[in-house]
């Protein structure tokens, strides 16, 4: 009894020594636990949402691994989310890259470019400045959301290759559709008809697509940027010069009762 009084004792004063923080409730200490993990999950969240995790894609797995909170979340408080809402979901692999490529594109290479479709569809050959953008030469004009699409593919280009794609011709006016018919002849579109009339459809020098580049523009291309070099250039008139964005080229076909076919 005696003895136990003693320990008693000893844990009092024991526990009177004790610097101040290891006296705290534990209740308070798992209040101040649980904040360390929120700040310390919003630091994380915020670095994956600058680095991986646009704000308004939510939470997405990563290789099959947890789900990263989005920094909505970790504002908010809320615990991970179990899964990514499908409307916040990105559709495919081209679809993120054309929104990292959005972001990087309107930081620094086209300045003053909105990246976004026209809201409304002009004539052949008679597009509006507002709905065009200057691409890195500096001199060649693609619908806005197309100079997007092709400053990602540039920049991985010159990532692999070191050199900026070299582009000859972008958006055609219909004046100069009419001007390059009358040069070309057969070789050429009629005016009107031209998807570079609808700033839909580049050529590139020869250097860019010589050799092994042809492939990889092909592969990285379409894979990615849905941009080809489409299968009428390849085998109708083989023009491995002619690059196009596909799915928009696709639209357009649709909206004007068009089939797909050569249209440089």
């Amino acid at each position: 009894m005696g003895s136990h009084r003693t320990g008693s004792s000893q844990q009092g004063s024991r526990a009177h020594r004790l610097p101040k923080f290891e006296r705290t409730p534990a209740k308070s200490r798992g209040q101040r636990t649980a904040q360390l993990f929120v700040r310390s999950g919003l630091l994380v969240s915020l670095l994956a949402a600058t680095v991986v995790v646009p704000v308004t894609q939510g939470a997405v797995a990563v290789g099959g691994g947890p789900v990263l909170p989005s920094t909505i979340s970790a504002l908010s408080g809320n615990a991970v989310v179990s899964q990514v809402p499908a409307a916040l979901a990105p559709a495919s692999a081209i679809e993120r890259n054309l929104e990292a490529a959005a972001r990087s594109a309107t930081r620094g290479t086209l300045p003053g470019c909105t990246g976004l479709p026209p809201a409304k569809l002009s004539p052949n050959g008679q597009m509006p400045a507002r709905d065009l953008c200057t691409l890195w030469d500096g001199k060649t004009k693609v619908r806005a959301d197309f100079a997007v699409a092709l400053t990602g593919l540039n920049q991985m280009y010159v990532a692999r290759f070191g050199v900026d794609l070299c582009v000859t011709d972008g958006y055609r006016t219909l004046a100069q559709q009419y001007a390059v018919k009358n040069r070309k002849g057969a070789m050429a579109a009629t005016p009107g008809t031209s998807n570079h009339g609808l700033g839909l459809a580049v050529d590139l020098c020869p250097s860019s697509y010589a050799g092994a580049r042809y492939q990889w523009l092909r592969d990285v291309g379409m894979q990615q940027f849905d941009i080809d070099n489409p299968l009428w250039a390849r085998k109708s008139k083989i023009e491995p010069w002619h690059w196009e964005f596909m799915s928009a080229v696709a639209q357009d076909n649709s909206l004007n009762g068009r089939t797909a076919k050569g249209r440089g």
